[in-house]
Parts: structure tokens; sequence; C-alpha cells
């Protein structure tokens, strides 16, 4: 399994050290230690956690290893850290935020931080629309409703120069007047297939210009 999954981070311009596989295997371990009391997954066994969560944030990761150091990164809408933990696990020089508005979510994001040891993750209880979340270099969501529903909430936490990036079912959803009238512009989006897959998979990516 990590085998398979080493070539599909290879694809996106990821290695994966020893060290990391073995920080990602803890959190699953935690995850799966959890997933009843907290609903944080409904699959059938760890590998299944692997292949279709954690290295659905690959896309994600490529992207957040180009950044400079200390570079700040949100992962919206973290719901079990999927995105944001395995983000911050592969790039250890950006400092990831988990923003989740349910508290016993954040509760487990504070402890499963921990247990791991990342220093570059802080837990932000707040919901989006009615709190401020900061602003960042690179801002990502899975799962959190319609693109063009979540764009107004996300764009406004993006820098000037950085990063939207949002994962679809499909490519080309985001209305192009919505997406002018916040300030952002579309970039080709990142395609790829799953481990144990056979759709393709999107991720949206906005740059912003204000």
């Amino acid at each position: 399994m990590r085998q398979k999954l080493n070539n599909f981070a290879l694809g996106l311009g990821l290695t994966i050290t020893d060290t990391a596989w073995d920080i990602l295997a803890q959190y699953v371990d935690l995850v799966w230690g959890k997933k009843e009391v907290l609903n944080l997954t409904s699959v059938a066994d760890k590998n299944e956690i692997f292949t279709r969560h954690i290295a659905d944030a690959f896309p994600v990761a490529g992207i957040c290893k180009h950044l400079p150091a200390n570079s700040l990164a949100a992962d919206m809408g973290s719901g079990a850290g999927y995105i944001g933990i395995t983000m911050a696990v592969l790039c250890p020089h950006v400092r990831v935020t988990l923003v989740e508005s349910l508290q016993k979510r954040c509760t487990f994001l504070n402890w499963a931080v921990l247990k791991l040891g990342l220093k570059n993750v802080t837990v932000s209880n707040i919901r989006l629309g009615q709190d401020t979340a900061g602003s960042f270099d690179l801002v990502t969501e899975r799962a959190m409703g319609q693109i063009n529903d979540i764009l107004p909430l996300l764009a406004p936490c993006v820098k000037k120069g950085g990063t939207l990036a949002a994962y679809q079912s499909q490519p080309g959803q985001a209305n192009e007047a919505l997406v002018t009238r916040l300030g952002i512009q579309a970039q080709n989006p990142i395609q790829y297939i799953l481990p144990d897959e056979m759709k393709i998979r999107y991720l949206a990516v906005f740059s912003s210009w204000i």
C-alpha cells in the first residue's frame, strides 16, 4: 500500500520520507480510534483512510511544497484534518491552520496535533461568514459545499498573490462573473485519480490579485 501511495505522490511531484509516513500512520491510528465516537469516517479499514483521505491531500501538498518557509496555509472546514494535517506533515516549512466550526472536532484536532508533535499546526474554532479566519498564502477546502457558495467565504482569506485550492467533482463549475468580482483568477485545475479508483478528481486552483 505504501509503495502504491509513494508512486501516486511522485506523480504529483512529492517525495514522502519515512518520518512523514510514520507520522501519517500514527494519525490514521488516532482517526481509527475515534471514528465511531466523532463520526470521522465511514471507511472499512485503515488502508482506506490512506487511499481515500490521506492521498486526497497530496495534490494540495504539491502546491504547498513550493511556498517559502513560514508561509501561512489554512484548511477550511477541516473536519478530521485529513487535508490540513497531511499538508502540515508533508510541508513542515509551512504553518498550517485547521479551521473548523464544530467544537468536538476541534477538540479532536488539538489532541491529534499534540499527540503527533506537530509544531507547525494550530486549530481555529470559527464559523466562516461569521468570524474572521485570517489571511493566508494558501487556502484549501474539501466538501464544504458548492463552489459558488463557498468562494465568497474563502476568497477574502487569501493574501494578494496567494492561492485558493478547492476540491470539485467536475471542472469549470465556478461562475466567471463571481470569480472576477472576488478578485481571483482561475488557473488550470489539477486532475488526478486516487489509488484504487477509476474516476478523475479535480482540484480547482485560483490565484488572488487583490
